[in-house]
Formats: C-alpha cells, sequence, structure tokens
C-alpha cells in the first residue's frame, strides 16, 4: 500500500475490540506531541471502516484522543482530577465525513459536487496531475490550459495529455494556481519537500516571543475563558476552532464577504462560534483585527503562507501586538522547502504525498474522505492546547505549524494497511448524531467524537450564518 515505514512502533489493530496504550502512545509519539495520561483514555472498535487500505477511523480517533488529552492536562491545571476519556473508532471515522451527515429541516442536503476541474487528469508519460477548480481557481487554470469556463472533463484531460505533469505543476504554480503531481509515496518521501517534512514533527510547536505565564481563567470547561480568533476557510482551520470551542472556548469567526467559501462546509464547521465580517483591505477593519488580538489567546489562520506577514499580521507581529498569544498556521506543502509557499487542498495532499496512487492502483485514485482536512484540525486544537499548558507554565508566546501533506505522511506510518475489501462501512450513526434549532433551521448533524467523564464536548452555540454578529468579544463573566 505504502512504502513510506515508520520510523517508531506502528499502530495496531489488535485482536479485540480495543486499541492498546502502547500503540496509541507510538502513533502519538509520531506526531511530536506528548503521551502522558494514556491510562484516563479508551478508544473502542478498530478498522476497516472505509474502503481504503489506511486506517483511517484508528488515526482520527487517536488524533481525536490527543484532543481529549490536551483539554484534560488544562482541566487537572484547574486543580480537578483527571477526567476518563472514551472514543469510538467507527464515530472518529465518520467525523472524517461530518458534513455528508447534516439534514435541514429534516431534509437531506444534497449532495457536494465538486467543480468538474477538481479531479485527477492525465499527462505525458502515463502520468497523472490533480487540478482544483475551488473558490478562485477554475478559472484561471482553464485559461492557462487554453479552455473555456464551462469546459468537460475530456476537454480538460485532452490538454492536460500535452503536458509534463512536472512541469505543469510548476508552471501553474508560478501563475499562483493549485496542481499537485500524482506521486508514488517512494517519490514523495524522497523529494525535497517530503524530506523537509520528515524532520519536522507532524504538530510544530515552537516558541517565538517572551510573556509572563498565564494561568487558566475560572470556568466550568477546560478552556473557559480562552479566547480563539478563527481566520481560517475550508475545512482544516475551521475543523480545529470548532475543537476548541468543543472544549468551552470563545470562537470569533471572522470572515471576509469578499471571499467566497462553501455554505455547507461553514455549516459544517460553524457550531459553538460566533460570526463577524473583517475585511483587511480597509484600515479600520485591519485596526480592529489588532485590538482583538490584545485580548486573545488563540489566532488561528490558513492563509496561504506569508499572505498575513504582508498585511502585519505574521506570527512575530501578531505576538508583538499581544504577548502570549497562540498562532496556528494551517497549510497544504508545510513550512520551508521548495513547495512550502504554495496553496493546496485535501486532494492535493492525498496526490502528492502517495496516497492516491496507492489508493488507484494502475489509475490513481483519491480516497472518498476529508481525513487530512478534519484530522490536521483535530492534530492543530490538540497542539494548542498544548502551546496553552506550557505558556501556563513557561509563558511565553507559541507558534503552532501543522499540514495537510504532514498529516498525510503520518497516516501513510500507521502500518500494517488493512484489507478494504472488508470494510464495515459507518452502520446506523442516529445514536453519534444530535438535532439543534440554528439560523439555518432545525439541523440534524454528528455530535463530537470524544467523551470526558465531567466535560463532554459540547457546542454552547448553534452554527450561524456568515457576518451575522458583530467583530467584538462577549463581556467577561
Amino acid at each position: 500500500m505504502s512504502d513510506f515505514h515508520p520510523a517508531s512502533p506502528p499502530l495496531l489493530a489488535p485482536a479485540n475490540t480495543k486499541l492498546d496504550r502502547d500503540s496509541i502512545g507510538a502513533a502519538i509519539e509520531l506526531t511530536g506531541l506528548r503521551t502522558d495520561g494514556l491510562e484516563t483514555l479508551t478508544i473502542t472498535g478498530r478498522d476497516p471502516i472505509f474502503d481504503a487500505a489506511l486506517r483511517l477511523g484508528e488515526g482520527a480517533a487517536v488524533a481525536l484522543a490527543m484532543t481529549g488529552l490536551a483539554a484534560n492536562r488544562l482541566w487537572v491545571a484547574r486543580g480537578f482530577p483527571p477526567q476518563r476519556l472514551e472514543i469510538d473508532v467507527r464515530h472518529a471515522a465518520a467525523s472524517l465525513l461530518s458534513f455528508a451527515f447534516l439534514s435541514l429541516d429534516g431534509a437531506e442536503l444534497e449532495p457536494f459536487a465538486a467543480p468538474v476541474l477538481t479531479d485527477l487528469f492525465p499527462c505525458q508519460q502515463d502520468r497523472w496531475i490533480h487540478l482544483h477548480g475551488g473558490f478562485d481557481q477554475g478559472r484561471g487554470t482553464l485559461e492557462f490550459l487554453g479552455l473555456k469556463p464551462g469546459a468537460d472533463k475530456v476537454e480538460i484531460s485532452a490538454a492536460t495529455r500535452h503536458h509534463n505533469a512536472f512541469a505543469l505543476e510548476s508552471a501553474l504554480a508560478a501563475h499562483g494556481l493549485c496542481g499537485a503531481v500524482v506521486r508514488s509515496a517512494t517519490e514523495w518521501a524522497t523529494s525535497a519537500q517530503g524530506l523537509c517534512l520528515a524532520a519536522q514533527p507532524v504538530v510544530q510547536v515552537t516558541r517565538i516571543g517572551d510573556a509572563a505565564p498565564e494561568q487558566p481563567r475560572a470556568g466550568a470547561r477546560p478552556l473557559s475563558g480562552t479566547r480563539v480568533l478563527d481566520l481560517t476557510r475550508v475545512l482544516a482551520g475551521p475543523t480545529c476552532a470548532r475543537t476548541l470551542a468543543e472544549h468551552g472556548a470563545e470562537v470569533l469567526h471572522l470572515a471576509c464577504p469578499r471571499l467566497p467559501t462553501i455554505e455547507r462546509f461553514e455549516i459544517d464547521t460553524g457550531h459553538g462560534k460566533r460570526q463577524a465580517y473583517l475585511d483587511l483591505d480597509k484600515p479600520p477593519h485591519s485596526e480592529q483585527l489588532r485590538r482583538l488580538i490584545q485580548s486573545c489567546d488563540v489566532f488561528s489562520q490558513g492563509f496561504r503562507p506569508g499572505a498575513l506577514q504582508r498585511r502585519g499580521f505574521g506570527p512575530e507581529e501578531v505576538a508583538k501586538i499581544r504577548p502570549g498569544i497562540i498562532y496556528i498556521s494551517e497549510s497544504c506543502f508545510g513550512t520551508g522547502g521548495p513547495l512550502g509557499s504554495r496553496p493546496g487542498w485535501e486532494q492535493l495532499a492525498q496526490a502528492a504525498t502517495g496516497i492516491a496512487m496507492a489508493h488507484g492502483g494502475l489509475t490513481p485514485a483519491l480516497i472518498p474522505a476529508a481525513f487530512n482536512d478534519y484530522t490536521t484540525g483535530y492534530l492543530s486544537a490538540a497542539g494548542a492546547m498544548e502551546a496553552l499548558h506550557r505558556r501556563s507554565i513557561e509563558g511565553g508566546s507559541w507558534h503552532v505549524e501543522v499540514s495537510l501533506c504532514r498529516t498525510s505522511m503520518w497516516y501513510q506510518q500507521l502500518q500494517p494497511p488493512v484489507s478494504h475489501h472488508a470494510a464495515s462501512g459507518f452502520g446506523d450513526l442516529e445514536s453519534m448524531m444530535t438535532h439543534r434549532m440554528t439560523a439555518y433551521g432545525p439541523m440534524r448533524f454528528l455530535a463530537p467524537a470524544l467523551r470526558m467523564s465531567e466535560t463532554s464536548p459540547y457546542y454552547a452555540l448553534p452554527a450561524s450564518a456568515l457576518g451575522s454578529g458583530d467583530a467584538c468579544w462577549l463581556p467577561t463573566p
């Protein structure tokens, strides 16, 4: 399935239905975060659930366990005894497609349909490339290929067949457009970018400034009193902030009214957040963001690498505005390396790192789940809570860095592969669903998969429309 091998003990599904703690600890060690507290954790179930050889359900369960362990440490720091944690692998697997289980007014939403351009296309010498038509990418990519808007897959395939895949990838990047050559796991692991990421932890937590220690604020939940600014769109970044909201953080999601998004994904990741608009092209809005940062704890952003630095909101600049900040950067290709400045998405990470080639065989294919997106969101939330814990002990400002490609590499390290022909599927998810009145109407959606004995995750606020509130913090109780 993959020839990218682990450097540490692998995650193995045991003969029974519970993952053993040594295996869970080994999987967490691969991420670079702490493993203490495993005696409080139970993960029940096993893969395969998806029709895929990767251990997607177990990997998602471990990532969610990491958020629970980190929340538990903050809970203990408040003076409470440790909680018991439980995760069902089937529920964790379903969370990798949570947008697909939404319903409004008792009716299922229309299945999400990706743009025609968002697919794998053939190139010269039997190579393939993944193109992306999301947001503002589609028109520019079609123009580059000499095609008109509305071109179909046959026309796009005919155009890409004239190109060398690697040359096309580089040319698209030079024009600010998305594309990723379908590589084998070995090609990726031995490439400059793969080697760069392999030398970094899956979740990189770096001190970037000095500040006095800050003790957790009073409250009944692990993140009570913690303020989070969420400047992200589809899908990893919003999942990070939603996860922090599950543990009691006050999350303010700031969207720009000029930027496109996908409403279904905003609904899915909007639980527990307040919504407001800011346009950083307008100086008063930029100043308002500075004011919000001054009393913020976590600043999460997923813009193209370098975009916010040019506006004065890079990690070091934000740490000067608010000493003690936890700054989160989510990207596709990671920090550093020749591809580090490129934009990207779930599908490009699957293509670049060898997953699409392994999954499809002679004809590459994507795994139909947003496992990189959601898991990267969980991992960044765990990293943010770890940084908050470090801040409470030693002070400082901290930078948490995650990427879709590094998450893909982690999943490939969870060996051995499973026999996807025996995939069980999700089965009846009714016991994992919850209902709530929202700004969109009565909503049925997947509940958080993590359970904690005293402060089980939940959303204090229902999902609401983008820009529906004010760009301000709530009064401190």
